[in-house]
This record gives C-alpha cells, structure tokens and sequence, in this order.
C-alpha cells in the first residue's frame, strides 16, 4: 500500500515540475543569469536552461524505472526511492522558481526564499539519511521480536 501511495505522490510531483517548469520557462529572458557578484555574472540562454533541466529531470525521473525493475522483489526500497525521486523533484521546482524570480524584473526580498531552498536541501538530506535508519531500525525490532 506504501509503495502504491509513493508512486502517486511521484507521479504527481512529475506533473507539478513539468507545469511549473514550462510556466516558468515562459518567463526566462533570452540570458538568464545563474550567479552574480561583484566582478562577474554567470549567464546562460534560455535553451540551455531548458534542455539542462529538462535532462537532468529526466535522468533523475527514469531512475526510478531501473531500480523498478533490478528492486523488483525489495518493495520497501522502491517506495523510497520514489520518495527521494519526489523530494529531488520538489528540489528542482524550488529551484526553478528561484531562477525565474531572480530573473524577473519583480523586486523581491531573496532572504526570504533562502529558507525554502535550504529547506528542501534538508529534506533532500533526511530522506537520504532515512533509508540507513530504516534498515537499522527494522533489524532491531526484528531481533526483539524472536
């Protein structure tokens, strides 16, 4: 049932990014800039944004069709990895968003967001961390239950 309720949590965060993503594409200037200092600005076009997201997205969304199919009997390591695929995706709409603001000619307090990216960043973390302890977890109560 888990592994059911993962999938359309996955499913749904595809579709999410894929929206956000596109509505946020529509917006870039022809150069985005990535990073800006004092001396210097990291730009690139706006295709090359697009077809680095997207392949990235897709490399990091057919993951979860390979170890599909090599997990195939390890029901609770496919749920989370379609997890950690979510979270990754959710990562990468904050991100996105970041971009397409910073872009934007809108004045926007940019502390503000830092807080949300640095947010994902975590939970990107603790659902790595997740996995170990769910493993080590299962291995004592099993123990306790002989």
């Amino acid at each position: 049932m888990a592994l059911k309720v993962f999938k359309a949590i996955w499913f749904l965060s595809l579709i999410i990014f894929l929206c956000v993503f596109l509505y946020d594409y529509a917006s870039l200037p022809e150069t985005v800039t990535i990073v800006e200092s004092e001396q210097s600005a990291v730009s690139l076009s706006r295709d090359g944004i697009f077809y680095g997201i997207l392949i990235i997205a897709a490399l990091l969304n057919v993951f979860v069709f390979i170890i599909n199919n090599l997990f195939a009997s390890n029901r609770d390591f496919r749920g989370w990895f379609y997890g950690l695929i979510t979270v990754l995706n959710i990562f990468l709409i904050i991100g996105i968003n970041f971009v397409s603001l910073y872009n934007s000619a809108e004045k926007f307090d940019f502390e503000a967001i830092g807080s949300i990216i640095y947010g994902s960043i975590v939970l990107v973390m603790i659902w790595l961390i997740g996995w170990p302890i769910y493993l080590l977890s299962k291995k004592i109560f099993s123990k306790q239950a002989v």
